[in-house]
């Protein structure tokens, strides 16, 4: 039998019909596993309602909560593809990725009437959108768009005829490129199934756990431990975003045993922590990455009791790369561990070889959670996955004991409260800005978000002003993308390929913004 991602949902609704499935934080709505999957298949029969079909792509722009779980789980049942959208992004940015994957069918949450209404006022020069299913209060339904809950009483809670198995397409999530353009890792439901068992056989969860999520379900950061705590019949608390102080609330109202926060969300808890009004008993640990975790917090949070496991994943593995296990978290801090289970990691030198204990060398990483590739990009496909191993174009070493540390990024990556951010992509705005004559984009050290990027620029007229810059930035760009500040140099730095020295821009410009 081929495996449905939609179908592990259902299993588990037959054997633990009264278990709590989803606690929805935002909504305070809670729904045992039966109740979330009578509602799974009439999100599978409002789909197909639409005309949705085997293969045919779905935008999701929906804060988190039980309706982003309904949509993907009722479209995995009828075979859909859901393209989860990055909620931080501007209209222009998602049209550029709403017309690359396709997608003719968007389900919205009120929260995004404004952008949606730019987006559908684009008409077919923005997106191929032409089903516009809005999530929220009849009162707030844009008149193009029809009532979600209006189409699920509609529809049936019987179980739909299951389309989508194997290497049939489950979900697409889009990642920034070093061109500056995104590109869209396609996951199947074979390889998320491997990227599941990947996760349970290795993180330290229990059946029965309750995990708290506060990452976007856009990311797979948040997208595998739902998956991978239905899977293991648990229970997922969902925080419709990031909460400092709530979380901490959570932990005990909710006798969470896990979570994942990145490094940056780590650092906002500690100034909201209280000891004596906190409780968290039940807390195991908290997995973090994104970005390697210093090992003073991982420290500070072993003296709170509380262990932090470092992780390291991509989109392109679905999640899975390395974790660090509970018995080495705190002796070995600063480690992100070895390769999952049904993982193989290796660090190679730039002739391809394998590095020696304690030399830096790019990660590979091949197992059978691998992106099935990118979406429309046979060319980035082809240059990122060689041999069945995923080239990261991160850097790594590792020590005598086998144990991983991610040392760099080869791509020049800035990772901004755990936001993966490309300098290209910047750059590719400011060189359209009057004045500028060239210019680079680089990441500096931010005390609030971890890093955040620096623009390096070349006038070409004297008249420009920072001010200019950004405010193309500000308009064209997410808020997590655009420039601290702006630094004015008679040139930049090149080699003689004429690429970038980035390494002498760190140096010259290295002082901390200011938040």
């Amino acid at each position: 039998m081929q495996n449905n991602i939609g179908q592990f949902f259902a299993k588990q609704a037959e054997l633990n019909p009264t278990r709590e499935a989803i606690f929805d934080v935002a909504a305070d709505a809670r729904f045992s596993y039966a109740e979330a999957n009578a509602r799974i298949n009439r999100a599978s029969g409002a789909m197909t309602s639409l005309g949705v079909a085997k293969g045919d792509r779905v935008a999701t722009l929906l804060m988190n909560g039980h309706h982003f779980v309904e949509v993907f789980y009722g479209l995995a049942k009828i075979g859909g593809v859901t393209v989860a959208l990055n909620w931080r992004l501007v209209a222009e940015e998602l049209s550029f990725i709403l017309t690359d994957s396709g997608a003719e069918t968007m389900v919205f949450g009120t929260d995004f009437n404004e952008v949606v209404a730019d987006l559908h006022g684009r008409g077919a020069a923005g997106t191929k959108i032409t089903k516009w299913v809005h999530v929220g209060d009849a009162a707030d339904r844009p008149d193009f768009a029809e009532g979600y809950e209006d189409l699920l009483a509609a529809a049936t809670d019987d179980e739909p005829e299951i389309m989508g198995v194997g290497d049939d397409l489950l979900f697409i999530m889009y990642t920034s490129g070093t061109t500056g353009l995104p590109k869209g890792v396609m996951h199947t439901h074979e390889t998320t199934t491997w990227s599941i068992i990947t996760g349970a056989a290795t993180a330290e969860m229990r059946k029965g756990d309750r995990y708290l999520i506060c990452l976007p379900l856009f990311h797979v950061g948040a997208m595998n431990p739902l998956l991978t705590t239905i899977y293991s019949g648990g229970t997922t608390i969902i925080m419709n975003q990031f909460d400092p102080t709530r979380i901490w609330e959570l932990f005990g109202e909710e006798k969470v045993q896990c979570t994942l926060a990145v490094p940056a969300m780590l650092q906002f808890m500690l100034l909201t922590y209280d000891k004596d009004a906190h409780d968290i008993s039940t807390l195991r640990w908290v997995m973090s990455g994104a970005s390697p975790v210093p090992a003073n917090l991982i420290e500070t949070y072993a003296g709170m009791g509380i262990e932090i496991h470092q992780v390291y994943g991509l989109t392109e593995t679905g999640g899975p790369a390395c974790l660090i296990g509970p018995d080495d978290a705190i002796r070995r801090a600063g480690s992100t561990g070895k390769a999952f289970f049904h993982t193989d990691v290796k660090v190679v030198t730039e002739d391809g070889e394998i590095a020696a204990p304690n030399e830096p060398g790019e990660v590979l990483v091949r197992g059978p959670h691998i992106m099935a590739g990118y979406w429309n990009r046979d060319d980035a496909t082809a240059e990122s996955v060689v041999d069945g191993w995923l080239h990261t174009g991160d850097i790594a070493l590792v020590d005598d004991d086998g144990f991983v540390y991610i040392h760099d990024r080869v791509k020049d990556m800035i990772i901004s409260g755990g936001e993966n951010v490309y300098p290209a992509e910047i750059e590719n705005v400011i060189v359209g800005v009057a004045g500028v004559k060239e210019t680079a984009v680089i990441g500096i050290e931010s005390a609030k978000w971890g890093e955040t990027p620096l623009a390096i620029v070349v006038k070409a007229d004297e008249s420009l002003t920072a001010d200019a810059v950004l405010a193309e930035c500000q308009a064209k760009l997410a808020k997590f993308k655009q420039p601290a500040r702006v630094e004015f140099i008679d040139a930049i730095p090149r080699n003689p390929t004429g690429k970038a020295l980035k390494r002498i821009l760190r140096e010259q410009f290295n002082d901390p913004a200011d938040a």
